[in-house]
């Protein structure tokens, strides 16, 4: 397996376990403000994914 890939894919996958807490209803002002690295993260997680390859990126 790629790096890039496993990379990418463990920070969508952080990115995304970061996201369930800040997005309930009663979610905390600290879940709320984790929203915007678990954003950062999952981003640049399928950036990684997207260009792994060679040539145009996806």
């Amino acid at each position: 397996m790629n790096r890039d890939i496993a990379l990418g894919g463990a920070l969508m996958l952080i990115g995304i376990l970061m996201f369930l807490p800040g997005i309930q209803a009663d979610a905390s002002p600290l879940w709320q403000a984790a929203l915007v690295p678990a954003a950062a993260l999952l981003t640049y997680g399928t950036y990684r994914v997207g260009t792994s390859n060679d040539g145009r990126a996806v």
